[in-house]
């Protein structure tokens, strides 16, 4: 070739494009070719003579090559169990020929002459037709085909696994060897491009489900978070291998991307939430461990597991192991730190607290059962104001929604009124959180017209007492025995004493509207319950005089809640329920006076008298009582008409008037073949009375006596109701 030939070749290059055949494999699609654009074009020292020569050599070798890489047209063989190369050989994996390598030289070497007279040419780049001949039999015979068991992921894995093993093969044994320095760089972008192919091919919102289910559910066996039955003969540590193995496979097929990261991050907040809810709920024993135990579990089983799967995903899958006895080299550039272990303690701490807030009202209602353990749970969640607030909010809530309903009895919404005053005060010391959430259940008692009947009774209830329905009562009782006679009385000055050295500003957290009381008991809650002291002081006036009508004893316990209402309401409001204390007080010395003097004991004949004895009452003090008035026996007006005769001579200037429908009569009955001793009310005695035989009566006890309701009406002076 003359220099004139040469400069025109290079200015304009010989048309091979249109002058050069298809070759006989020529694929169909197209895709992002192999071309190396880092090197510039290269000026070919190139003979036109020679053209059909080498056109004829590219032809065959082309053929050759392309014959040898075609895949079967069928699909691969199932992937079960592990992959066996023994079973490729033959149709999927071919024996290389001498003029099989030859031809693939000629093809791709860059010292080729054929090569570098094609360099810039898509169509007749191998490494090119080969994706395209992959590509084709991906899409049309390896699409990701359902699965919905429990090893689905691990099918699709070994399916693209085995898919990945077929496509390189021939490449890697083949023709890399032959590209030279051009090796790695092919090398790598066909792995790209194949990846792209796997993960595209995929139904992305399959795949991610399949994902997360496969994850969860193994991961569920590895943290003992699941109380479903699994295969008994899938142990924890054959599980946790498998499960490294698939990651490892994903890795190499490459889905191991950001989206199995993200996906595993949820996959494992849900486990943890999950673990939470299965181990604790309704583990609520005092002295707790369960905090102690989460942060162990945590450092333990959960960042273990999340160490392990992280360095899986961050190890080159050059590194993974090759043989199901080798170990792989774990990537240590992102190992967990400290910090991330106690992020993730918090997480846990923050949702077992979550836990406890839904179950705050079945804490409180099972407060008596021991359920303080679940209080000193929430201690340590309740540190942060946003914790604090949602706390409250969602008690408040539950209280809408269970508690302050028109058919729930104020007896039960006192009693747990009472167990929230103790639960908070035992979670919050200071009483904000108390304040807020009592402030619903405060203001629906005060709605409700028995409440403070109830409350009142409470005060003044035995608390041994064992009858059926006063367990609000003796709750009450009780804490009133633990009660002191202290300084109760709200004082709007209170926190302004400047003699006080252990005085405190009010919390950060605390409302417009807080105040901090002096009585942080359960009485002292109750009392203040109402705001208005009259109707308080009515009520209690009225049942203490039941109780000093009712009762002959030395009545401490209304001389103790009586000093204790006067320190909170003030001795002037109180006077009338004195009053009446010191008149029942006073009516054993004037009673004893009276029989003694009277000579009550026996008649003007001698014989024994009914024992009689009145409580004095001072009427402007006491409260309206029953006055209703009916006949008594005969034997008992007579005992009166003495006693008041007496009571006159004592008190001068002074009468009484009886009040029959308040006395007491303890009566004693003779029946057939036993006898009863009752205390019954005065009526009552007097109908007993009237069925007497009379003593004069010779043939008296031999014939019963009957009367009827109108016969008694008659004879006693007694109304229809009574």
């Amino acid at each position: 070739m003359t220099a004139y030939d040469r400069i025109f070749a290079a200015v304009f290059p010989p048309p091979s494009e249109s002058s050069l055949p298809t070759p006989k494999a020529t694929p169909l699609l197209g895709a992002g070719g192999f071309e190396d654009s880092a090197e510039a074009h290269i000026i070919i020292d190139w003979d036109p003579q020679d053209s059909a020569t080498e056109q004829i050599q590219w032809e065959r070798a082309w053929h050759t090559a392309t014959t040898f890489l075609s895949l079967p047209n069928e699909e691969l063989p199932p992937a079960h169990g592990e992959s066996n190369r023994n079973r490729l050989h033959g149709k999927w994996w071919k024996p290389c020929t001498p003029e099989v390598s030859s031809a693939i030289k000629y093809l791709v070497s860059p010292d080729a002459r054929g090569l570098q007279l094609r360099r810039n040419q898509q169509e007749f780049d191998l490494m090119y037709w080969y994706f395209e001949e992959v590509g084709l039999r991906h899409y049309v015979h390896f699409a990701l085909k359902d699965d919905d068991s429990a090893h689905a992921i691990p099918n699709v894995v070994k399916y693209l696994e085995r898919a990945y093993i077929v496509y390189l093969h021939n490449l890697q044994d083949y023709v890399y060897p032959l590209s030279q320095n051009r090796a790695e760089e092919q090398r790598r972008l066909f792995m790209s491009k194949l990846t792209g192919l796997f993960t595209y091919s995929l139904p992305q919102r399959r795949v991610n489900d399949l994902l997360r289910e496969f994850l969860s559910e193994r991961a569920e066996i590895i943290l003992e978070a699941s109380s479903k039955s699994h295969p008994a003969a899938e142990d924890e540590e054959c599980v946790d291998q498998h499960t490294r193995k698939a990651l490892w496979r994903l890795q190499d097929i490459g889905l191991g991307d950001a989206r199995i990261r993200k996906i595993f991050a949820e996959v494992m907040g849900e486990l943890l939430s999950k673990y939470i809810k299965r181990s604790y709920t309704g583990r609520w024993q005092s002295d707790s461990d369960v905090s102690a135990n989460l942060r162990h579990w945590v450092e333990n089983r959960f960042a273990r597991t999340i160490v392990e799967v992280l360095a899986v995903l961050n190890t080159s899958p050059s590194k993974h192991p090759t043989h199901k006895k080798e170990s792989a080299i774990i990537d240590k550039n992102n190992e967990i730190t400290l910090a991330d272990l106690s992020t993730w303690q918090e997480i846990a701490i923050n949702r077992l607290g979550a836990l406890r807030t839904e179950e705050l009202f079945d804490i409180v209602v099972q407060w008596d059962n021991d359920s303080k353990g679940a209080i000193e749970d929430l201690k340590h969640y309740v540190t942060t104001t946003a914790a604090r607030t949602h706390l409250t909010d969602s008690f408040s809530d539950a209280l809408g929604r269970r508690l302050l309903q028109p058919g729930a009895a104020t007896t039960e919404i006192l009693r747990f009124y009472i167990s929230a005053i103790r639960a908070f005060a035992v979670l919050d010391p200071k009483g904000v959180l108390l304040d807020r959430v009592a402030r619903p259940i405060r203001r629906y008692l005060r709605d409700r017209d028995d409440t403070v009947a109830i409350v009142v009774a409470s005060l003044l209830a035995d608390a041994k007492d064992p009858s059926p329905g006063t367990d609000v009562l003796q709750e009450i009782a009780m804490e009133m025995e633990k009660s002191t006679i202290s300084g109760a009385q709200d004082d709007d000055d209170g926190d302004l004493d400047f003699d006080d050295m252990e005085w405190m500003p009010d919390p950060v957290d605390a409302g417009p509207e807080y105040k901090k009381s002096k009585l942080l008991d359960v009485v002292g809650s109750l009392i203040s319950l109402l705001e208005s002291k009259e109707i308080f002081v009515k009520e209690f006036q009225q049942v203490l005089g039941e109780r000093l009508l009712k009762q002959d004893k030395d009545f401490e316990k209304e001389i103790r809640v009586l000093e204790l209402l006067k320190a909170r309401f003030g001795e002037a409001s109180l006077q009338a329920c004195e009053v009446m204390l010191r008149d029942i007080l006073d009516s054993r010395r004037v009673d004893a006076v009276i029989r003694n003097e009277e000579n009550l004991t026996m008649s003007v004949t001698g014989e024994p008298l009914a024992a009689v004895h009145a409580r004095i009452l001072s009427h402007l003090f006491w409260p309206s009582l029953h006055s209703e008035s009916f006949a008594l026996p005969p034997k008992i007006s007579a005992i009166q008409a003495r006693y008041e005769q007496g009571f006159e001579t004592l008190k001068q200037s002074r009468k009484l008037t009886w009040l029959h429908a308040l006395g007491q009569v303890t009566v004693h009955l003779e029946l057939e073949d036993r006898t009863l001793t009752e205390v019954v009310q005065t009526w009552q005695a007097s109908v007993i009375y009237a069925f007497q035989n009379g003593d004069d009566d010779d043939n008296s006890g031999s014939h019963p006596v009957s009367k009827t309701v109108a016969q008694l009406t008659t004879e006693l002076s007694m109304s229809d109701a009574l």
